[in-house]
């Protein structure tokens, strides 16, 4: 995981690390098994019903629609009008503002989707911000081959991988109704400036 461990600090002390052992897109198809498996470890401080827990600090606003398996950790919100599902888990201070959607995701402490915010297959570092209408998309329709090539570092790499998002480092700011395109790796502490698009995938 040395793509993980070089933009997520955290990463090594997280439940996932000692399972996944593979690239960031290779823990994504395995995601929402990991996070059920996590689900029977947790303590009293979690409200547990069926495949979903919530820490008791964390606060669900009416509207919101979660579906498991998930895990919201510690001093977390989950807005109205928001939907959570494909197996996600958030650190604690985490937020999923009004409208926005997480799909297969894992967030690291203190990382916020601010408003009408797509968020899939990806994992997000510690203290990551989406402005309003930003969002990480993951599926290449438009192409006849969607599987994942991502320029990086001057190398393409590729993998059989059909869905992800990005890998998104500490600190990344992502700007107001930004896009970043399928298959991105976010440098930590990376600017996408409002209206920007991120895309890594080489032409040739």
């Amino acid at each position: 995981m040395n793509i993980v461990d070089a933009h997520i600090a955290a990463w090594r002390r997280s439940p996932f690390a000692e399972w996944a052992t593979g690239e960031a897109w290779d823990v994504i198809p395995d995601l929402a098994g990991m996070v059920a498996r996590l689900l029977k470890t947790l303590d009293a401080d979690y409200e547990i019903k069926g495949d979903i827990a919530l820490h008791h600090t964390t606060k669900v606003e009416p509207g919101a629609v979660m579906k498991g398996p998930l895990i919201v950790g510690p001093s977390c919100l989950i807005a109205m009008g928001s939907l959570i599902r494909g197996g996600c888990w958030l650190d604690s201070d985490c937020i999923v503002g009004p409208g926005s959607e997480l799909k297969t995701t894992i967030m690291f402490q203190g990382s916020k989707l601010a408003h009408f915010n797509f968020v899939g297959d990806s994992i997000l570092g510690r203290d990551v911000n989406l402005e309003a209408g930003s969002i990480i998309a993951n599926y290449r329709n438009e192409l006849a081959d969607p599987r994942l090539r991502i320029g990086y570092n001057g190398k393409t790499l590729e993998a059989d991988t059909l869905k992800f998002g990005a890998l998104v480092g500490d600190g990344c700011r992502i700007g107001a109704n930004a896009v970043v395109a399928p298959g991105a790796i976010l440098a930590p502490g990376t600017v996408v400036s409002r209206l920007g698009l991120i895309d890594q995938r080489p032409t040739s």
